[in-house]
């Protein structure tokens, strides 16, 4: 990762980063399986809402002083109905969980471990706050035989299990947005995966 530089940022302090988190974020999400047809103004509410959260985290990677890849975490009760309620439905306090929003990386840079970077840092934030007792977030989730899938694609389900997270198969929520191309916002299902979170 020669050149690469990872800082791991507290909600509060990542202002000035806010407008190319957003970007990278449309770039990315604009490929499959998201297919988004980016929005600025929705980007900065979402990145808002993290950058105001006392206890949230950003970890950003730099190429020399461009942000080229950024993940996110946020204490679940911070987050919006829409992810509390499917812990709520399972009996799951939204207080124990600490929730991971996206992970984005330009394509040329993956490959580099960069991903475990992202998760690495971003579980030991949700150590450090000490009250915890599992991190979770959502993909979404697609049909097999989508015809939009790119040749060779392939998910990030291993990569996940690897790290210790299981896929729930009773734990959606649904987000609409407009994919490329589209004059309308769809409704989207996204499944959650979660991990115990081990003490520090």
């Amino acid at each position: 990762m020669s050149g690469i530089e990872i800082r791991a940022l507290a909600g509060p302090d990542v202002a000035r980063y806010l407008d190319a988190v957003a970007a990278l974020r449309i770039a990315v999400f604009r490929d499959w399986p998201y297919l988004y047809e980016g929005d600025l103004d929705y980007e900065a509410k979402y990145l808002a809402a993290y950058a105001k959260s006392p206890e949230s985290v950003f970890v950003l990677a730099f190429d020399g002083a461009c942000v080229i890849g950024a993940s996110t975490g946020i204490p679940l009760e911070h987050e919006t109905a829409t992810f509390v309620e499917p812990f709520i439905a399972r009996g799951i306090p939204g207080a124990d969980v600490f929730y991971f929003g996206e992970s984005v990386l330009l394509p040329q840079f993956r490959g580099r471990g960069l991903g475990h970077r992202f998760f690495d840092e971003r579980e030991r934030h949700a150590r450090q706050l000490g009250r915890f007792r599992m991190t979770a977030f959502c993909a979404v989730e697609r049909d097999a035989d989508d015809p939009r899938c790119p040749p060779g694609h392939r998910s990030n389900d291993a990569f996940w299990s690897k790290r210790g997270y299981r896929r729930q198969d009773d734990m959606f929520c649904r987000l609409d947005w407009p994919e490329v191309g589209a004059a309308e916002a769809s409704p989207h299902a996204l499944r959650f995966w979660l991990r115990p979170l081990e003490s520090a």
